[in-house]
């Protein structure tokens, strides 16, 4: 483990400060010895209750928050040219951009700090804490452990799945050895820190699944979801999202399924979203274009630091959070055309018209909207019963079944659209099936599964899904955007190894070398 990702861990066993639940978690000063001393089994309860992430933005037992900057700006769900850079290059920073325009060069020299990277690892830390002390500690009904067990696994395996999708080339025959991640099971800090063939990283999280499969625990307890914890419907949502990225419809279908006969509510945007506390911005002040302009939210923005309206969002199955520190998801114009602006009310409350302004494109005023779901930085990322249908339908999909595809799709966008005939799609074949399902997962998910669907269309066998992105924008150097210089376009074609992220140099340089570059 590297010496980031101690000194963190060593800490934060410590002091969850900020985090829900655990904030008196020992109460003994930072030190490798305190840190180990857990005998009870509440102690370990209240690590995995922590699903709020510190206040600080530093990695936590905060499970919820996934601060994935290739999520983020690397898909065709974010947005950047010259006119939206030139109205105010000081709303988008450098870092981004080299995520933006999939950077080979700079990046991997370069990166000094990745939240993603070391958050993950911090909570495999927590989960590999949990499953060292389970048998040790005092308390605890024999159901209650190996429940907490299985808890313990499944935050192992999402957090292995995701770096991978991350930082690893998309899995097949041909890429199975190729170098995959450190694999850390233990609490031991001289644990190997080398990467493991891909293949081994995968056998790791199906390993993981199979034992976070042996909970017993229901979604729904005393009338409400408690769906920060493991539970039978989560686990099959997590099961249902992996299969479908091994393209394995059939398994993807049944576990879908199973999440579905478990727990199936929807959220129905008719009557139950709506806007939330507007801003008036002064628009051009002291020009003869002065005017003021009305930003409308959805009522889920109103809250940075309440968790009351993330927690209480019904359709979650296992909760997670995408989350952007410079609070703009910006929607590109491929994104936006997706939607019917008039009747899908997805359009309507998340895609904030003249959000420019609120990150400061004022005067001179460009308007241009943003991607709003919770606060400015909160996009949903976990598994919810949404996914579960677009599973669903796209495995119907693939076997054929383009009508079964369709009933599931219209049955989430009955809750998603005001009512009409607009409503329902239909298919005339498979191959429309399959491309309808994909546009409503991208105005259902976007930016937060976007990187992995990419991924697996651009990798599996059939070529319909294929999407190759090119950008235009000016070239770019370690510490500025060179706009004296022509465009140039950017490519991420089909077979790039720049489908895998780079890892952050300082971890590689702690390791002293022995976690290696992605070679592109």
């Amino acid at each position: 483990m590297t010496n980031t990702i101690k000194a963190t861990i060593l800490c934060l066993m410590v002091l969850a400060a900020g985090c829900s639940k655990i904030d008196d978690f020992l109460g003994e000063p930072p030190s490798k010895t305190a840190a180990m001393e857990i005998e009870r089994f509440d102690q370990l309860e209240q690590i995995m209750n922590g699903y709020q992430p510190a206040l600080s933005g530093a990695p936590s037992a905060g499970f919820s928050a996934e601060v994935n900057n290739t999520a983020v700006y690397s898909t065709d769900d974010y947005f950047l040219d010259k006119q939206l850079y030139d109205a105010q290059p000081g709303a988008f920073n450098l870092t981004g951009i080299q995520y933006t325009f999939w950077d080979a060069d700079i990046l991997p020299r370069n990166l000094t700090t990745d939240r993603f990277w070391t958050n993950e690892y911090s909570k495999i830390f927590y989960a590999n804490t949990v499953l060292e002390y389970l048998d040790k500690v005092s308390g605890g009904t024999a159901e209650q452990k190996a429940n907490l067990k299985a808890d313990a696994h499944l935050v192992r395996a999402y957090s292995y799945w995701v770096l991978a999708n991350t930082y690893c080339l998309p899995y097949s025959e041909a890429t199975k050895n190729e170098p995959g991640l450190p694999i850390k099971l233990t609490i031991n800090f001289e644990e190997a820190e080398a990467r493991q063939p891909l293949h081994k990283v995968y056998e790791q999280i199906e390993s993981d699944l199979a034992e976070a499969m042996k909970t017993t625990v229901p979604l729904v307890q005393s009338g409400r979801p408690v769906h920060w914890r493991a539970s039978k419907a989560g686990v099959n949502g997590f099961a249902a999202r992996y299969w479908l990225n091994r393209y394995n419809y059939a398994k993807a279908l049944e576990y879908a399924d199973a999440a579905l006969s478990a727990y199936s509510t929807l959220v129905d945007y008719n009557t139950e979203m709506r806007y939330g506390q507007p801003r008036t911005v002064t628009l051009n002040a002291g020009t003869p274009q002065q005017s003021t302009y009305t930003i409308q939210y959805p009522y889920a923005h109103n809250n940075q630091m309440d968790f009351t309206d993330m927690i209480g969002w019904k359709e979650f199955l296992y909760f997670r959070m995408l989350s952007h520190g410079s609070w703009w998801y910006v929607p590109s114009p491929e994104l936006l055309a997706l939607y019917d602006q008039q009747h899908d009310l997805r359009y309507r409350y998340h895609v904030v018209e003249g959000y420019s302004y609120d990150r400061g494109m004022i005067n001179p005023s460009y308007d241009y909207p943003g991607y709003v779901f919770f606060f400015k930085d909160r996009v949903p990322s976990g598994p919810t019963v949404a996914e579960m249908l677009l599973i669903r339908a796209e495995a119907l999909a693939h076997a054929g079944s383009a009508g079964p595809a369709m009933d599931a799709l219209n049955q989430l966008r009955a809750k998603r659209m005001e009512p009409g005939v607009w409503v329902n799609l239909t298919a005339t074949g498979k191959d429309d099936a399959i491309r309808k399902v994909a546009e409503e997962r991208r105005r259902e998910l976007p930016f937060s599964q976007r990187w992995y669907d990419l991924r697996r269309y651009n990798h599996n066998e059939y070529e319909g899904d294929d999407v190759i992105l090119t950008r235009s924008f000016y070239p770019y150097t370690i510490s500025n955007v060179t706009t004296s210089q022509p465009l140039k376009t950017y490519t991420l074609t089909k077979g790039s190894r720049r489908w895998a992220a780079p890892i952050p140099n300082t971890d590689i340089t702690a390791s002293q070398g022995v976690i290696e570059q992605n070679k592109y």
